[in-house]
């Protein structure tokens, strides 16, 4: 379970900020990409477990789920793809390996407490 060594590294970065701030994280806001090779709940699992007897034990973490979406090079355009096994373009049927957005894991925001 490598969730728990992303959660390790998400409370250290939440705790090193909150500290350079002399306040309290309420929450950690994470963009979490389909491709990413998180899974989202055993994210939050580890997430609780690791909080645990830190200055963030009382920080609830925010996934926001973000669409897998790729180019399509026959269209010309950005589109979300029916399957995350078969990148191929909804509208023409068009296969493509140009992977816009779903690769994502990152903190996009920290809610602060002073």
């Amino acid at each position: 379970m490598h969730e728990l060594s992303i959660a390790l590294g998400i409370l250290d970065i939440a705790e090193e900020e909150a500290g350079e701030r002399a306040a309290r994280v309420a929450a950690v806001h994470l963009k979490l990409g389909p491709l990413s090779g998180i899974v989202k709940e055993a994210l939050l699992s580890a997430f609780e477990m690791a909080r645990e007897g830190t200055v963030l034990a009382q920080a609830e973490l925010v996934i926001e789920e973000i669409p897998l979406v790729i180019h399509c090079p026959a269209c010309a355009a950005d589109r979300t793809p029916a399957s995350l096994f078969e990148l191929r373009c909804p509208a023409c049927g068009a296969l493509s390996a140009d992977v816009v957005r779903g690769r994502e894991l990152e903190i996009s925001a920290l809610e602060i407490e002073s």
